[in-house]
């Protein structure tokens, strides 16, 4: 964008009109005249490239005359700049993948429910470090910390029920992620852990991972996800079919809740789609990435190139008004 440090000397354009006006004049009213008896002859003379050009000299001066003016008011190239630091939080989702997450009281199901609100989260954490673990029985980690959501949201699409032994391993999980942030020089380390059931292995404590949490600076939220009171569950034959029977929904809120308080987070419970999504809304906000933006402009100046150009216009009407020109007095 072209910006110009002086515009108001732009105004000593307006003076080229006087300018302009007065060789009119000039040439209307004509130069010297001589008597001759007959201008028949010269009438028939053929007009020269001379007699074409001879205004040119003039106009060479009023375009120089114009240029110096826009190069005293000082052309300048502006670019605007903004750079945006940001101090991004390390971010480590727990998910429960155990045969309950198969569970209908959320629609289609809550393994697929607990995905798409995941999925969402993601996208809106952008400049974040995020890794995915999944547990049951045991856990793993599904995606390393990483800032490339298109990885994080293919790594997330595979993430279902029946890849691993089944059970509910909260402990386990919960010390899996916290061995993802283990080396995090992130100012904020966040686990978010989301089950539907109670802890039924005993390899790790939940509370023992809780108390390692918390040593660790690492902050826990929990969210306990399925509906209140029964909920349809898959039940397989032993013919292996699958069918679907209303059984208890149990959640162990308490320790879920104790997780958080420990480690300074907070528990949530996720009746349905709309309550899930708000609750990963919630700790969207929570959590805040620090975000510092610069903005500066750069000038570049531009008046060599106009004083340049009337100086070229200057020895062009020079060499065309003095040497080809050049009127005999």
């Amino acid at each position: 964008m072209t910006h110009f440090a002086s515009p108001h000397i732009l105004w000593l354009l307006l003076a080229l009109v006087p300018m302009v006006g007065g060789y009119i004049y000039r040439q209307r009213r004509g130069g010297a005249t001589i008597r001759i008896s007959t201008i028949g002859a010269m009438s028939e003379a053929p007009r020269t490239v001379r007699y074409w050009l001879r205004h040119l000299p003039f106009a060479l001066r009023t375009v120089a005359v114009a240029l110096i003016i826009i190069a005293l008011a000082r052309p300048q190239d502006v670019e605007h700049h903004s750079q945006t630091t940001s101090e991004g939080i390390d971010i480590v989702l727990a998910i429960d993948v155990s045969g309950t997450m198969l569970a209908r009281d959320l629609k289609p199901d809550r393994i697929t429910v607990a995905r798409e609100a995941a999925g969402n989260f993601i996208v809106d954490r952008r400049g974040d470090r995020i890794g995915i673990v999944v547990f049951a029985g045991e856990a793993y980690t599904q995606s390393p910390l990483t800032t490339d959501q298109t990885t994080l949201l293919t790594m997330l699409g595979q993430v279902e029920s029946g890849l691993i032994e089944d059970g509910t391993a909260i402990g386990t999980g919960l010390a899996t992620a916290l061995n993802r942030l283990r080396e995090s020089e992130a100012k904020s380390k966040v686990v978010i852990l989301l089950t539907d059931g109670v802890n039924n292995r005993t390899t790790i404590a939940p509370l023992t991972a809780a108390e390692i949490a918390k040593k660790l600076g690492v902050k826990v939220y929990t969210i306990g996800i399925g509906t209140r009171g029964t909920a349809p569950y898959p039940v397989q034959d032993m013919w292996g079919n699958i069918s679907y029977q209303q059984m208890p929904v149990e959640i162990d809120e308490q320790t879920l809740r104790e997780i958080a308080e420990m480690t300074g987070g907070e528990y949530f419970r996720a009746t349905d789609k709309g309550t899930l999504a708000e609750v990963y809304e919630r700790i969207n906000q929570l959590e805040k990435s620090e975000v510092e933006v610069t903005e500066f402009t750069t000038y570049d100046e531009r008046f060599l190139v106009y004083l340049l150009a009337a100086l070229a216009a200057l020895v062009l009407e020079f060499v065309i008004g003095q040497l080809w020109l050049k009127r005999i007095p």
